[in-house]
């Protein structure tokens, strides 16, 4: 064979590089545990050659119940460098849900921590396809600083599932293998696998609490393409340390975690989010780099100690998940600076950033598509509509989901194909593109409401309803009605110390609304169901309104 061979660079080939060359540079911290390089590389190794022992072939699935850990990220990573596809789950998930996801996927072998195994375990019975010594208990050894884990529980709605950090000192089950035992007599060395670009890399499972959520089925070729083109956005360098606030399961994580490893920085993972501990982190390993959820940016806000912390190694601040209302984007850039990067994107495949440089005139748009993205708007028709008309917005790129696993019919009710026959993905989102190609949300697609034959968009609500002074944090949905079909309501989390009533902040709302927009009512909550990355689940809002008056949502 006297043929060059057509190299395919991966990002397992990229991590082992790194260690190669800098194998004492820290790659990974997460609370008391540090990893350099060169054991980072080493662990994932093992991980990865006692899986092929046990009999994983290539390409099968692995699922990864784990919270926040360092040696989470080794699992997910060795399965992968073994030439499988990692499943990671979330923690918010009952012990039902994860065994149909198990199920779902196709998983082979389970790795869980204790806090997943309490869920999972009574429900393996349900899980056919894992075997007896295919369920491997992972027992880490994590510590946080207790002067800050009093502020986790009211901060962070989406915490990972072991939220202190620390593993209970349970015994592990006997029908469990521990996961020393099964990387006991595994070699540290980079195992003989090859990816190609279209092998599966993982599943993410969407968001979902009704019915069972979809698999969004990722390749190697769509994980560089994560990798490389949001390193080049943010400017992401092996000098680069960045710190994650999300659980480690959520693809919106990935944001941070993928784009710093494939550069060679650091990685700095919480083990769960609170204002405290991330501005002391922030200060302490000199984060150049982090991503926050809308609802972690108004806590931060909040927080006295903001006034004195030191941000000053902050180079960009990401947003994601849920768009940032207009009064917390302007607080963010009056307290940070111009290093403010929102994020529009959808999992199965494209994004569109806001960067600091971007003209003022632009503030109420999500910016450009990222490098190697294409954005088009649609009618109701599949026709494509001129720059500033609003449809739906569909997407193509290199880091577009393969499908929804074992869900073909769903994959291509997604499917728009444009004059070239390419397959864009149609969002569900409502939006414009102005004459510059900047893309403004309007709204989520579902979450529109109708009322009356006129299309009310909650987010323009929500808009005003969060200018009141009494107003931490608000969500409007559509409820039934009579007449209107459907009418909008707004639910209101009040800042502490408020005391205006339901029917003050109404009237003042209504006052600063079109007639169509107006409030039928505004309800106070404590708190609002949310996703892994904080995004309201305004189906499950919705929900119990229209159950009680007999119509489907």
């Amino acid at each position: 064979m006297t043929e060059l061979d057509d190299p395919q660079v991966t990002i397992p080939d990229l991590m082992a590089s790194h260690a190669r060359y800098f194998p004492d540079k820290e790659a990974v911290v997460c609370g008391s545990v540090r990893r350099t390089w060169g054991a980072f590389d080493r662990n994932q190794n093992r991980v990865a050659h006692a899986l092929r022992a046990a009999g994983l072939a290539h390409g099968d699935k692995v699922a990864v119940l784990m919270g926040n850990c360092v040696q989470m990220l080794e699992v997910v990573f060795g399965i992968v460098r073994a030439g499988g596809c990692a499943v990671p789950l979330s923690g918010l998930l009952t012990g039902p849900q994860l065994a149909a996801l198990i199920n779902d996927s196709g998983a082979r072998i389970v790795f869980a921590t204790a806090d997943f195994r309490a869920k999972v375990g009574a429900h393996r019975d349900d899980v056919p396809g894992v075997a007896p010594g295919r369920w491997i208990a992972v027992d880490p050894v994590e510590s946080v600083d207790p002067a800050h884990a009093a502020h986790a529980a009211d901060t962070s709605p989406h915490a990972p599932a072991n939220a202190s950090g620390r593993e209970s000192a349970r015994a592990v089950p006997p029908t469990w293998l521990p996961f020393d035992a099964f990387v006991a007599s595994a070699a540290d060395t980079q195992p003989p696998v090859r990816h190609a670009q279209t092998d599966d890399f993982n599943i993410i499972y969407s968001s979902g609490t009704t019915g069972l959520p979809k698999g969004i089925v990722q390749t190697h070729r769509a994980r560089l393409h994560w990798a490389f083109s949001n390193a080049i956005e943010m400017g992401f360098r092996d000098t680069s340390r960045a710190l994650t606030t999300t659980s480690l399961y959520s693809n919106g994580t990935w944001l941070m975690m993928l784009p710093v490893l494939f550069a060679g920085g650091t990685l700095v993972a919480m083990p769960a989010f609170d204002t405290r501990g991330f501005l002391d982190a922030v200060a302490r390993e000199r984060i150049t780099h982090t991503f926050m959820v809308p609802a972690q940016f108004i806590a931060v806000l909040g927080d006295p100690a903001l006034e004195t912390a030191d941000t000053s190694s902050l180079q960009t601040i990401l947003c994601a998940g849920s768009p940032l209302r207009r009064d917390t984007k302007r607080a963010v850039i009056e307290r940070f600076g111009p290093k403010l990067i929102e994020l529009y994107g959808f999992s199965e495949g494209f994004a569109t950033m806001l960067k600091p440089h971007h003209p003022a005139s632009k503030f109420d748009t999500v910016g450009t598509p990222v490098l190697g993205f294409e954005i088009r708007i649609l009618d109701d028709d599949g026709r494509e509509l001129p720059r500033g008309e609003v449809g739906e917005i569909a997407g193509y790129g290199a880091g577009m989901m393969k499908g929804y696993h074992g869900r073909p019919e769903e994959t291509a009710k997604l499917v728009w194909r444009d004059e070239r026959g390419r397959t864009f993905i149609r969002s569900g989102d409502v939006g414009r593109l102005d004459a510059d190609g900047f893309l403004s949300i309007v709204d989520r697609k579902k979450d529109m409401i109708i009322s009356g034959g006129f299309n009310v968009f909650p987010k323009d609500i929500e808009e005003i309803v969060a200018q009141h002074d009494a107003v931490l944090d608000v969500t409007v949905i559509g409820i039934p009605h009579d007449k209107w079909g459907e009418t909008p309501i707004a639910l209101v989390i009040r800042k502490p110390g408020a005391t205006r009533s339901e029917a003050d902040i109404a009237a003042w709302s209504n006052d600063r609304l079109a007639k169509h927009q107006r409030l039928a009512a505004v309800e106070f909550r404590t708190e609002f169901p949310r996703n892994a990355l904080g995004k309201v689940l305004k189906k499950d809002l919705r929900a119990p309104y229209w159950q009680a008056a007999g119509r489907a949502i």
